[in-house]
């Protein structure tokens, strides 16, 4: 593995984007109360969805380099300006021999005996619950994910099974393919995903 933290320049023609799993700690403080209620259902029912989206990005370039980047700071940057300016790189890892780059952020970077959140997910080594949001754009199309059980699907049979497609609704006039499940492909358009693509590109 090695350590590039030199900008990484190219011209983008297809990416592919999906999953990267981080683990997290939680710290609370306690406090003697005089009498403490239990959560209501309520309120747990609220908590999952408070909880931040976990990202995960795959980019299959021209140039025969896979991309996973976990970060959303860090893709968005990649699809503007075509660089990457930390990154770490697996020569021949690739399913077919392809290089591997992943991006990561500086202060994985300066932690060269943890893998990052990029590595974790690509390697399956992380465990993603929760809200989930992950893109894959490969030949010129993004690939939509809404739960990581679909991305993890795709990944595995290299296609999507139930899919609800828009010609030109990317932010560069791209086809969009939305991946949905046996479950939610009974539901129509999937709505809630559109509008979750066209908030993270910032489309109105």
């Amino acid at each position: 593995m090695q350590e590039n933290k030199r900008p990484l320049s190219y011209a983008l023609m297809s990416v592919l984007a999906l999953g990267v799993m981080s683990g997290c700690a939680t710290q609370s403080n306690t406090a003697k109360a005089p009498e403490s209620k239990p959560a209501t259902t309520a309120t747990a029912a609220v908590q999952p969805s408070t909880a931040p989206t976990q990202h995960y990005f795959l980019v299959f370039h021209e140039n025969g380099r896979i991309y996973p980047i976990a970060d959303a700071k860090n893709y968005l940057a990649f699809l503007d300006v075509d660089e990457l300016i930390y990154t770490r790189t697996r020569v021949g890892a690739g399913p077919a021999g392809e290089t591997v780059v992943f991006g990561i952020q500086k202060k994985e970077a300066d932690d060269l005996d943890k893998p990052s959140a990029a590595e974790q997910l690509y390697d399956g080594k992380m465990d993603v619950s929760g809200p989930f949001y992950g893109e894959v754009i490969k030949d010129g199309r993004f690939h939509v994910f809404g739960t990581w059980q679909d991305f993890k699907d795709y990944l595995v049979n290299k296609e999507i099974t139930y899919t609800f497609t828009e010609v030109g609704s990317g932010p560069k006039g791209e086809t969009v393919i939305y991946a949905m499940n046996k479950k939610t492909s009974a539901d129509g358009r999937p709505v809630a995903l559109i509008e979750s693509f066209k908030k993270f590109h910032s489309i109105k």
